[in-house]
């Protein structure tokens, strides 16, 4: 396994990271990119290591792709060259084979369409988009939702939908699969994140889709969305700690050959504080995550260690490359480090699947009753 996961990290920093800028860029050449390096990443073996061997994967389990996930994460854009992001895709298409098939293999894209402008993102059960059953079986979606990752570009959307019941019924939510060549499915404006793009929002107008275009059962989306999420929350955790890693790796270099007419950074103690405490972060967060992990993989209730984990992940990034910046003085400000961006991902840390302050209460409460 340590092979493999160094064969990955030397994928990711040799073919990945010095592409990263024109990958950001997005657009039709950065599409082109994406198919080459997946090209490559397949011819080395290195694609969808953790996904099924029925779909083409290696079928790494969940402890033992932990390790890669972390190298693959030391770019934003490995886990989805490596085929690694569409891992939650399997898990919300389980049993429909003819788009699954399409979405492991790269042909197509699936978005997730979850949260609502005016509606709290931490509390599903407040979703106003609404879902009508026609005659013939066939639903119609009227709605409205944003922070929608990749929508601009997805062939397939899971949209969560209220079929039955009023907010806060958590029962009356269905996850319904929405092909975004459906008239009525519209892409109102991408949303800048810190400066970046990548986000959605869109809407939904009267989109009818087939009665089979059901994931899972009526009533069931909430399920559906909380074990994605669950997933989803440890695999970003295994990714911040690689990026954490990376920024890590830029603040030591920088403090070595960096010097003033004090002489060099690395020789100041204001510095090696900050080096001391970037490596106590690291070193503290990742037994957490992987402990979240190995209880998640043996089937055991692990909602308490992941949210630990996902707390202390997120503020860890944050700390490790605000530590990067300021040893870099204004060029870590600046376009010729991953800092920026890696100090984008640990800000959005704090909110993605739940802002921190949700999930300490939430662990707080399971813990003292």
């Amino acid at each position: 396994m340590a092979e493999l996961r160094d064969r990955v990290a030397g994928f990711v920093s040799e073919r990945v990271m010095p592409h990263e800028a024109a990958l950001d860029a997005g657009g039709a050449t950065a599409r082109a990119l994406v198919e080459r390096l997946r090209h490559q990443a397949r011819a080395e073996r290195l694609w969808g290591l953790a996904l099924p061997a029925e779909l083409g994967g290696a079928g790494l389990s969940l402890t033992e792709y932990a390790h890669i996930a972390e190298a693959e994460g030391a770019s934003d854009h490995a886990p989805a060259i490596l085929g690694s992001t569409v891992l939650l895709d399997v898990k919300t298409l389980a049993g429909r084979d003819a788009h699954l098939r399409e979405v492991t293999a790269g042909r197509m894209t699936m978005c997730n369409a979850i949260t609502e402008p005016e509606t709290p993102g931490s509390d599903p059960a407040l979703t106003a988009t609404r879902a009508a059953r026609e005659p013939d079986g066939s639903w119609t979606i009227h709605g409205r939702k944003w922070f929608v990752s990749g929508a601009g570009t997805a062939d397939l959307a899971a949209v969560l939908a209220r079929t039955s019941g009023a907010p806060p019924d958590k029962a009356g939510l269905s996850l319904l699969l929405v092909p975004t060549s459906t008239p009525g499915f519209r892409v109102v404006r991408e949303l800048t994140v810190l400066g970046a793009g990548g986000q959605w929002e869109i809407s939904l107008e009267g989109v009818t889709v087939p009665s089979d275009h059901l994931i899972g059962e009526e009533g069931g989306g909430l399920r559906l969305v909380a074990e994605r999420v669950r997933l989803g929350r440890l695999l970003r955790c295994l990714r911040w700690l690689g990026q954490a890693e990376r920024a890590f790796t830029l603040m030591r270099e920088r403090a070595r050959e960096r010097s003033t007419s004090a002489g060099r950074l690395a020789d100041l103690q204001l510095v090696q504080g900050l080096v001391f405490d970037a490596l106590l972060a690291i070193r503290t967060t990742r037994p957490l995550v992987f402990e979240a992990v190995a209880l998640a993989e043996a089937g055991l209730d692990a909602r308490v260690e992941t949210g630990l984990a996902k707390v202390a992940a997120a503020r860890m990034l944050q700390q490790v490359t605000d530590a990067a910046i300021q040893i870099h003085g204004a060029a870590g400000l600046g376009p010729d480090t991953a800092l920026p961006a890696l100090f984008r991902v640990g800000r959005m840390a704090r909110l993605l699947d739940g802002p921190d302050e949700l999930h300490i209460t939430t662990v707080a409460r399971r813990v003292l009753r």
